[in-house]
C-alpha cells in the first residue's frame, strides 16, 4: 500500500530514508556503523529533527537522541567548509529544546546534564573529497591566535560514495544502498535526461535492497526530491562557472590596464578590446 506523505517542506532523500519514525531501524544501523556498536532496540531512538531548518529549500538533516548522545547527521552533495558554524547554530537550538523538555533550570545552581554531541556530514558529490575534520577555529580571524579560543566545534566529514569508506557501507546496508542509488543516477545521467536517469536507477535497484520497497511505495515523492536535489546541483555548478567567467574577465581587465599604464597599449585599443567607450575605460582607470 502506498504511503501518502504530506509535508510542508520537502526532504532530501537522505533525510527521507534515515529521519522517519518508521525507519528507525535504519537510523540505528547507521549509528552502529559509525560508532562500532551493536545496539538492537530502535525504539530507544528519539528523533528530534528541527522541522524548519532548510538548506536550499530542503531539509537535509537528521537529528536524534540515543544512548546519552545527540546525533546530528547532514548530507551534502557540494563541499561546504562552513558546517561547524551551521551545526553549532543547529545544536544550540537542540540543546535549548532539550533543557526545556527535561525541565532543567538554566539559571539554577544545579549542573545541567546534556547529551554528548556527535556531528557528522555525509558527502556524496561528484568531486573527490577526502574524509576530514572540519573545525570551527578555521573560521577565526588569523590575526588572532586561534589556539586561545574558548570554543571549538568539530564536524566529521565522511565521503559515502561507493568507492569510499567500504567498511562503513558494509556495516550499514541502507547507507550502502542509498549510495548505490545516487551513484547509479549520476552514471545514467551521462546518457539521458535526469528524470529518465532517476526512473532507470530506481528500476535497476536490486530486489534484495532493504530500502527498495520503501522508495517504490513513495516513488513519485522520491523522484520529486531527487529532481529538486539535482536542480540544486545544477544551480551550484552555474554559480561556479559564472564565478570562473567573472574571474577571467577581471584578469583580462587587469592585464589591459597594466598595458595601458606601461605605455604598451593605447587607451583606445584597450577600450576596443573590452567593447566599451574610451570614456568608460578612463573612468575605470580613475577608480583603480
Amino acid at each position: 500500500m502506498n504511503e501518502q506523505v504530506n509535508r510542508k517542506y520537502k526532504d532530501r532523500l537522505f533525510s527521507f530514508i534515515f529521519g522517519r519514525e518508521e525507519n528507525k531501524p535504519w537510523t540505528l544501523s547507521l549509528y552502529n556503523a559509525l560508532n562500532g556498536t551493536d545496539y538492537t532496540n530502535a525504539d530507544e531512538i528519539e528523533i528530534n529533527t528541527i522541522e524548519n531548518v532548510l538548506y536550499m529549500g530542503m531539509k537535509n538533516d537528521v537529528s536524534f537522541l540515543f544512548n546519552t548522545t545527540i546525533n546530528l547527521y547532514e548530507q551534502q552533495s557540494t563541499y561546504n567548509p562552513n558546517m561547524p558554524i551551521r551545526q553549532l547554530m543547529y545544536l544550540s537550538r537542540l540543546y535549548e529544546k532539550h533543557i526545556m523538555d527535561t525541565d532543567q533550570d538554566l539559571y539554577g545552581q544545579k549542573l545541567i546534564r546534556l547529551p554528548l554531541p556527535r556531528l557528522i556530514t555525509f558527502y556524496n558529490g561528484a568531486d573527490d573529497i577526502e574524509d576530514q575534520e572540519l573545525k570551527l577555529s578555521s573560521s577565526f580571524d588569523k590575526a588572532i591566535d586561534a589556539g586561545k579560543s574558548d570554543v571549538e566545534v568539530t564536524v566529521h566529514l565522511i565521503n559515502i560514495k561507493p568507492e569510499d569508506n567500504k567498511e562503513l557501507l558494509r556495516d550499514c546496508k541502507p547507507l550502502k544502498e542509498y549510495s548505490w542509488l545516487i551513484d547509479a543516477i549520476r552514471k545514467n545521467k551521462k546518457t539521458m535526461r535526469i528524470g529518465a536517469a532517476v526512473d532507470r536507477s530506481l528500476e535497476e535497484m536490486p530486489e534484495e535492497f532493504e530500502i527498495r520497497k520503501f522508495l517504490m511505495n513513495n516513488r513519485e515523492e522520491v523522484k520529486g526530491m531527487l529532481l529538486t536535489e539535482y536542480d540544486e546541483a545544477k544551480h551550484f555548478q552555474k554559480i561556479k562557472e559564472e564565478g570562473r567567467e567573472e574571474g577571467r574577465e577581471e584578469g583580462r581587465l587587469t592585464t589591459l590596464i597594466d598595458l595601458v599604464q606601461s605605455g604598451d597599449l593605447s587607451m583606445e585599443k584597450a577600450a576596443q578590446k573590452l567593447g566599451i567607450p574610451v570614456s568608460e575605460f578612463e573612468k575605470i582607470l580613475q577608480e583603480k
